[in-house]
């Protein structure tokens, strides 16, 4: 075998890299943090531990994890949720729904529709949440939140290119393949109509979720983040091997 044919059957057996690919960028003079991950990782929801208590930290879920030889690479706040930290809208972890799926309007951001859902399959999608509740796709975990920042290529109608709502936020876009998911926190505070646009502009994913805003936390040891701050509702997180 020559050294070429052994490099080449070395890249095709060698597993997908174990850690989010993060890195800073800006856009439009605005500092932003964009973390990417493949359908093919370890990517899962986490909210309540084996007792039952919401973990709430990235500490908390690096933790639990430890206990079975797995250690969290890449982590981020996935949704919105209530005082006591229960999700707000549908959450789904290893397949079994925790809360359910919400479908009206109604006050804050979440409910500003169209809102949307984020799912983890074979593939990342980010859908509509009316669409859905309608025919849900194959889920092992998945989060609600609001509003959509970008659905199918168009920003969410009631964004305004002057909007004065400036917070620092993050959020959640999917290439059109399903194969990636950017996850994206700004370094300064931004509005939607500012922060949508680089997920259908510069990201390209046709189909982006907000998550939060004020709480917005990043955990990313590559590049030196732990984020600290409120106890959190549902965490992402990418897993690896301790």
């Amino acid at each position: 075998m020559t050294l070429r044919a052994f490099i080449l059957l070395c890249a095709l057996v060698m597993p997908a890299a174990a850690s989010a690919a993060c890195r800073d960028m800006d856009f439009e003079n605005q500092p932003y943090t964009v973390c990417e991950v493949t359908a093919d990782q370890d990517l899962r929801l986490f909210h309540t531990g084996a007792d039952g208590a919401v973990l709430g930290s990235f500490g908390r879920v690096d933790e639990a994890l430890g206990a079975t030889g797995e250690k969290l690479l890449f982590a981020m706040n996935a949704g919105m949720y209530h005082a006591d930290r229960a999700p707000v809208g549908l959450l789904v972890t290893d397949g079994v729904e925790r809360a359910r799926i919400i479908t009206s309007d109604g006050p804050g951001n979440f409910g500003l529709l169209p809102n949307g859902v984020f799912c983890i399959g074979a593939q990342f999608s980010v859908v509509e949440s009316r669409a859905f509740a309608a025919k849900p796709p194959a889920c092992r975990f998945a989060t609600q939140s609001g509003p959509m920042l970008a659905i199918d290529g168009a920003l969410h109608p009631r964004f305004l290119r002057d909007g004065d709502s400036r917070y620092i936020r993050n959020g959640v876009g999917v290439s059109r393949d399903g194969k990636t998911a950017f996850f994206v926190i700004s370094g300064r505070a931004v509005n939607f109509y500012d922060f949508g646009r680089l997920f259908r502009d510069v990201l390209k994913t046709p189909n982006a979720l907000y998550f939060d805003g004020k709480i917005s936390r990043l955990y990313a040891p590559e590049i030196r983040r732990n984020d600290f701050g409120f106890q959190m509702g549902p965490i992402v997180g990418l897993v690896g091997a301790k």
